[in-house]
């Protein structure tokens, strides 16, 4: 049986397709065709937003006029826009590419969650609020809000990165009405690429009619403190069940049996791009147990699902809801 997701609304990325693309051409915000004051205006440095001093995302309004804007989508049916400014304690390099003019300044200090603001036309700075991390967001926003979030570090991170084309080192220029560019020399196409990564929540029965025993894993590297799920990104030419069996095996050692698709999450944490895939699965002979491949997995063991750790992933993320939906489906 294939475990539904967790029901979750999400942000549109715009209306200028069957798909949802979103224009990416810049616009000034005193432009005819620029935002309205009152849309939402995300502003990314380096991998870190602003917000608004009660933690939400400012309008266009409340930043510099003039400022280069690129469409985003809409969240809850207001137009969303993205800005690129200075990292605080960093400098940016300018976009110089023909796609470019999306860097803005907004008045900072440097440190982590520090206030920031911008100038008030009767002089000194007029407070907008503070630098906050997509992660700290995310524990903290309604999902629908994270995910557009997670969008504006991704397609801004994406625009910094891919300035000149990898053929002929030509100034790349914005696709109207997609996130991508264009060489306009040779004409090398270089959109937004993703990068799936598959992460799966194994069971066994558990022994003598015992509950539900459920596979977690400890990693080598990031959140180690953590008890998690097996994971790992979709090599070239594998199908996402593929990459699942070959993940689980190498870092493991276990053959799965029946493998079901949960839900996805894209995840602004891992670099751009990145889109989780969850699935459930149970493992072929319950009476194996996982060998740890020492090189990305430190430990992993079964734990019966009415006495998971207290170390899990955190509440917003898919791997967290994965653990979740499993233990649910247990409980008698």
């Amino acid at each position: 049986m294939t475990v539904p997701p967790p029901a979750r609304p999400t942000p549109t990325t715009g209306d200028a397709g069957p798909q949802g693309a979103s224009p990416e051409d810049v616009h000034d915000a005193t432009g005819p065709a620029g935002p309205a004051p009152d849309d939402l205006g995300l502003v990314v440095a380096g991998t870190r937003l602003l917000t608004t001093p009660d933690g939400g995302l400012p309008r266009v309004g409340a930043l510099p006029t003039g400022t280069g804007w690129v469409p985003l989508g809409t969240l809850d049916g207001v137009p969303a826009w993205l800005t690129e400014t200075v990292e605080p304690g960093r400098a940016l390099a300018p976009d110089r590419s023909a796609g470019g003019g999306t860097t803005t300044e907004v008045r900072t200090t440097a440190g982590g969650g520090e206030p920031a603001g911008n100038g008030d036309p009767a002089g000194g700075p007029r407070p907008v609020g503070r630098w906050r991390s997509w992660r700290a967001l995310a524990a903290e926003l309604p999902e629908p809000v994270a995910t557009i979030a997670g969008r504006a570090v991704a397609v801004a991170t994406w625009r910094r990165t891919h300035r000149w084309c990898g053929a002929c080192r030509a100034a790349l220029a914005d696709v109207p009405g997609e996130t991508a560019r264009r060489c306009p020399d040779c004409g090398l196409y270089v959109p937004l690429r993703l990068s799936p990564a598959v992460l799966t929540a194994i069971t066994r029965p558990g022994p003598a009619g015992g509950p539900t025993e459920l596979l977690l894993v400890r990693h080598a590297s990031g959140p180690t403190e953590l008890w998690a799920l097996v994971a790992g990104f979709v090599e070239a030419g594998e199908s996402l069940e593929t990459a699942v069996r070959r993940e689980v095996h190498e870092e493991v050692s276990l053959d799965l049996g029946t493998i079901d698709y949960f839900g996805s999450q894209p995840w602004a944490i891992s670099g751009p791009g990145v889109l989780l895939a969850g699935f459930t699965a149970t493992v072929a002979d319950p009476a194996a147990e996982p060998v740890v491949d020492g090189r990305e997995l430190v430990r992993a063991r079964w734990f019966p699902v009415d006495a998971l750790p207290a170390e899990l992933p955190p509440a917003y993320s898919i791997s967290r809801w994965l653990i979740d939906a499993v233990a649910a489906r247990a409980r008698p």
